[in-house]
């Protein structure tokens, strides 16, 4: 699949803009006025933060001129505060005292502070923060542009450090080529990444952890919690800190070695970046920094996330345009990330977050609810980040369905290369929570597995990590239950694990096999892990006990994670080796409820899943094209944790179709209970043959 893109077209006009986006889809015909509306907003927009820049990527450059920097003739530290009447620098070099001679300096009118120290003042290590008053107040802040924030472990206290090591980490492999593979990601948490009962670090995770991704054959590492978070339990996702890499994993440098190490290996590493809100923390994060609520976020109610008490940006303002788009640049350039992961962007299109809002009808696309401030954000975030880095990976979390998000700025689209289908993890667990296996409603599911923009690309995943946060689990343990912990022993013939194995491995493949154009797991889920994630809080007395990955289960060979994890690899090499999503959609060629069974073809495969609690068929007939099927990969085999009731590698060829078309045929096939089969086709006469042997 190819991830090149075309020349940007910059002669093309808003209506011109608007007019291919309904030629990709009609149903916006009505909403041609407000995607001129949209697209003119994101050209002004565009044209007014760039000026004096020589180009939307060069005035995505905050982070080189705000923020603490060597000069040849020491250091120069500045910082935008409007409404500030004095910044202070207190630190070690101050005694963390205020001192006029570390007293930072007004240089212009729209806020910006400066200081000019010599090089002995400050040293690598050193700690430091403002004292910033304002009218009517003062306090401490660590400043926004702090590349290195490390929290005191006794006083729990955060404070920006000088980070300006003796030898620059020196980078030894380039990312990889992004132009030939589908996305086939591994999403992991660094923190959570190691056994024990504590916080794993970024070089921890490059010795246990890259092996096993790479074993299993995925292309693309998604890091979760990178930018700084002053509670760990926000699982990353209440930012203070936005250009500092979280410094509970190690240092900035074990970072650029992690993502070095997985590139010398040959994955791609895409960064979970949060733009949709920022932690309330006024200390360590933005609120409030220069003594209004009003510098980065909006003011009042609707600067306040009411389900997650976090900030709201206010994407109106040129400032936080820069200050965004700037924090894009860094992470692409300073580390070295192949492109972002954009987190809660319904929350950033809707005024009401699309909290419990069912989106029903295209007028709820194009309504007072939506923020376009945000939607002209993301379009901007796209063309710097494919500017800097044509071959860059961006992927919306989107639940809304908002059309053209992942559209290109070619077409009129915001410019995301993927969305993800959140839609099918909460089907998964609506099914398995809510339907007894013999009421699966498979024309249902068939649906919602496909129910994806044709105009846009999609990664489907069959479990997210919010479904295994605390209060819930993950999608084994949600199937086979307290079993988990008496019946995975590879001998013990337990009901209950085998109705969650063979469900598990049976949910993955059809939800890969139907994927638009990327497949996605959380760490440790190709495995089954037991149980939840639930990090320290006070609720559980600060402890570690599910905050972490249990691989000596899947090490084990004694126990039954194994074969699922077998599976799981063997499922990715399938997808990889047959090519399956150069073959962008399934075609169904049997579905019946009643019979729990479901087949479809792609790239040349034939793919049948019979999800019958109860009842083997044999003799089961499906159309298919006609011609000789092998077996290539069965969920019921003994390798993975199966009975074994199919012959491995059994060939058979179709039966005449009663429409006499020689293209046609009909497969008889033995369908044991809660199985799925793979089939590779050899076409008869000139048909062409499958990519897979």
């Amino acid at each position: 699949m190819s991830m090149k893109r075309s020349t940007p077209v910059t002669a093309d006009k808003p209506d011109r803009l608007a007019r291919a986006m309904i030629e990709n889809d009609p149903h916006l015909e009505p909403y041609s006025e407000a995607l001129v509306h949209r697209l003119s907003m994101a050209a002004e927009a565009e044209k007014k933060i760039s000026s004096g820049f020589a180009g939307l990527s060069d005035c995505a450059r905050g982070h080189e001129y705000f923020g603490l920097h060597r000069t040849p003739d020491g250091w120069v530290l500045r910082e935008w505060a409007p409404n500030a009447s004095a910044i202070f620098l207190i630190g070690d070099m101050t005694g963390w005292e205020c001192r006029s001679d570390f007293m930072l300096e007004r240089v212009s009118d729209d806020g910006t502070w400066e200081i000019r120290l010599p090089e002995h003042s400050m040293a690598h290590g050193d700690l430091y923060r403002f004292f910033v008053k304002w009218p009517g107040g003062e306090g401490d802040r660590i400043p926004v542009y702090a590349r290195r924030v490390v929290q005191d472990p006794q006083t729990l206290i955060f404070n920006a450090q000088v980070w300006e090591p003796p030898t620059p980490y020196r980078w030894q492999y380039q990312s990889p080529c992004m132009d030939e593979w589908p996305l086939l990601i591994y999403e992991a948490h660094v923190g959570m990444a190691q056994e024990e009962e504590r916080i794993g670090t970024y070089r921890e995770f490059i010795d246990t952890v890259l092996p096993h991704i790479v074993s299993l054959g995925y292309n693309t590492l998604q890091l979760m919690a990178i930018q700084e978070h002053p509670y760990y339990g926000s699982f990353g996702y209440h930012v203070s800190s936005f250009f500092a890499a979280s410094s509970r994993f190690g240092t900035p440098d074990d970072l650029k070695a992690l993502i070095d190490a997985a590139h010398g290996a040959g994955l791609r590493v895409v960064m979970d970046i949060v733009h949709s809100h920022a932690v309330a923390n006024e200390v360590e994060g933005l609120g409030r920094f220069d003594g209004t609520r009003c510098q980065y976020f909006h003011d009042g109610p609707r600067g306040v996330h009411p389900a997650w008490g976090s900030l709201c940006f206010n994407y109106g303002k040129e400032q936080v345009l820069r200050f965004l788009l700037s924090n894009c640049r860094f992470w692409l350039e300073e580390y070295r990330f192949d492109g972002f992961r954009f987190d809660g962007i319904t929350s950033m299109l809707y005024l009401d977050h699309g909290l419990g809002k069912a989106f029903t009808s295209y007028d709820d696309y194009f309504n007072a609810n939506v923020d376009e401030d945000a939607l002209v954000y993301l379009s901007l975030a796209n063309r710097v980040i494919h500017e800097i880095r044509p071959d860059a990976v961006t992927i919306a979390e989107d639940i809304s369905g908002m059309p053209g998000l992942a559209v290109s700025r070619e077409r009129g689209g915001t410019g995301f290369d993927f969305r993800l289908a959140m839609g099918v993890p909460d089907y998964w667990i609506r099914l398995v929570k809510d339907y007894r296996d013999e009421d699966w409603p498979l024309g249902q599911l068939w649906y919602e597995l496909n129910n994806r923009r044709h105009d846009e690309k999609s990664i489907s995943y069959a479990e997210s990590h919010d479904q295994a946060l605390v209060g819930d689990q993950t999608l084994m343990f949600r199937l086979a239950g307290p079993a988990m912990y008496e019946h995975m022993t590879a001998d013990d013939p337990d009901i209950k694990i085998d109705r969650a194995m063979a469900l598990h491995k049976m949910i993955r493949l059809i939800t890969m096999t139907t994927a638009g154009h990327g497949y996605q797991t959380f760490m440790g889920n190709e495995f089954g892990h037991p149980e939840w994630i639930d990090f320290p809080r006070p609720g559980n007395n600060w402890s570690y006990h599910y905050a972490r990955r249990q691989w000596s289960l899947v090490d084990a060979p004694h126990l039954k994670y194994r074969f699922l994890c077998d599976f799981d690899r063997d499922m990715i090499a399938l997808g990889k080796k047959c090519r399956l999503f150069e073959d962008p959609w399934p075609r169904l060629l049997h579905e019946n409820s009643q019979d729990k069974v479901i087949a479809f073809k792609r790239a040349g495969l034939v793919f049948v899943f019979n999800f019958h609690p109860t009842a083997s068929y044999t003799d089961y007939g499906i159309y298919a094209p006609a011609g000789k099927y092998s077996l290539i990969l069965d969920s019921d085999s003994p390798a993975y944790g199966g009975h074994g009731r199919l012959v491995p590698g059994q060939e058979q060829f179709t039966l005449p179709a009663p429409d006499g078309k020689p293209e046609s045929g009909i497969l008889m096939l033995y369908l044991p209970t809660r199985t799925a089969i793979v089939l590779a086709h050899e076409p008869h006469r000139s048909e062409q043959a499958t990519n897979c042997p």
